[in-house]
């Protein structure tokens, strides 16, 4: 029967062997290591067209624009350099302990019209909405109570007990609570004021970036900041840098990826700032959150593509190499052995040139002469 049917006999061949060779089925579990040649181009691959981005927080804060949407408008407009790899954010702590003043207003105005609504003077239109159970307030202050008492509390009952938990336990509870966590975080996020500062870290942590918290040391961020940015240079990372700073203590590390061919790009508020003058593009907070920066964007790879072009395209003289490749060496001594006149003639083309030359050069010939070098 299974003669008959060619591709059951062979996927039962298939199973048989699998069966008898488990190393098979066990090294597709298994990482190994590549080859040196594969590991080099798939390193070259993912290296190609990547982007890192650089914020230096202490300098330039998100001060007047909320950080979520600050941080997807820029990936937004990194992205159109190219395949955003990494985003890094140094700052002290200082800078997650502040608010700004814009924040300080929001909150100031929400505490009155807590106040004028617990009086009965004005009254919302909607009701405010717990977005954990679902419930309805006619009052934003009851709302923040019933979250603080009940689910502020089942929060903190979870993350007791996952911590607690060890092994495949805590595995599994992870996995139970995480849809609920997930949730509890969202309304929080709208709910809760933040104990300290105004959520600096966590909003850019939601968005993807990786945020580093140095000492309140001066330029201690400054010089981790720049440290970061050598090792991606060192390890061929990233072949673009975006920057987000206005300090000029970066020009020297600008001019050094330019120096190692890759491309700069500075956001900052300086029209006519040193890192700008350094840097292949630059763009403002403005430009960024409209985003014109992601359409100027086109034109600066089309540049960047044309100039790469124009470097293959060059040609510089190698002496060396041109001797390899076409072995300059011995070829005009065998020309000139070649070229090499013999001394001894007959006297006949010595006489022949001495009876053209026997005049001078700029004296024509006249006819008497012409007639008897015929009679000759």
């Amino acid at each position: 029967m299974l003669h008959l049917f060619p591709s059951i006999n062979n996927s039962v061949q298939s199973i048989r062997f699998k069966t008898l060779n488990p190393c098979i089925s066990l090294s597709r579990l298994c990482h190994f290591k590549a080859k040196r040649g594969f590991d080099s181009l798939n390193q070259t691959s993912s290296v190609q067209n990547s982007v890192a981005v650089f914020w230096d927080l202490d300098n330039k804060p998100p001060n007047a624009f909320p950080p979520f949407e600050a941080v997807v408008k820029l990936k937004t407009a990194a992205s159109s350099f190219g395949v955003v790899r990494s985003m890094v954010a140094y700052a002290n702590q200082h800078s997650f302990s502040y608010v700004p003043k814009a924040v300080r207003e929001q909150r100031r105005e929400r505490k009155l019209l807590n106040q004028l609504e617990n009086k009965g003077v004005i009254k919302s239109i909607d009701p405010y909405v717990c977005k954990v159970c679902g419930r309805r307030f006619y009052t934003n202050e009851k709302l923040v109570n019933h979250f603080k008492q009940i689910h502020e509390r089942e929060h903190q009952k979870r993350v007791n007990q996952i911590e607690s938990a060890r092994g495949s336990r805590r595995v599994k509870l992870v996995g139970k609570y995480s849809m609920k966590m997930e949730k509890y975080k969202n309304a929080a996020r709208e709910v809760l004021t933040p104990k300290v500062g105004y959520g600096l870290a966590d909003e850019l942590k939601r968005a993807g970036f990786w945020v580093g918290t140095v000492s309140n040391r001066p330029q201690a961020a400054d010089v981790a900041l720049r440290d970061h940015m050598v090792d991606v240079m060192d390890k061929r990372k990233a072949e673009c840098l975006m920057l987000v700073s206005d300090d000029s203590d970066f020009v020297g590390v600008l001019k050094e990826a330019k120096l190692r061919c890759l491309k700069t790009v500075v956001v900052g508020d300086a029209d006519d700032g040193a890192l700008k003058r350094v840097a292949d593009a630059g763009f403002s907070w403005t430009e960024i959150l409209k985003g014109k920066a992601k359409k100027e964007a086109v034109s600066v790879v089309g540049k960047w593509k044309d100039r790469d072009i124009l470097k293959k395209l060059e040609w510089t003289y190698d002496p060396e190499v041109e001797r390899k490749l076409y072995g300059s060496e011995g070829m005009f001594d065998d020309e000139s052995e070649d070229l090499d006149f013999d001394g001894s003639d007959d006297g006949n083309s010595s006489d022949y040139i001495h009876k053209e030359d026997s005049g001078a050069w700029w004296e024509l010939d006249t006819e008497s002469d012409a007639d008897s070098s015929k009679s000759q």
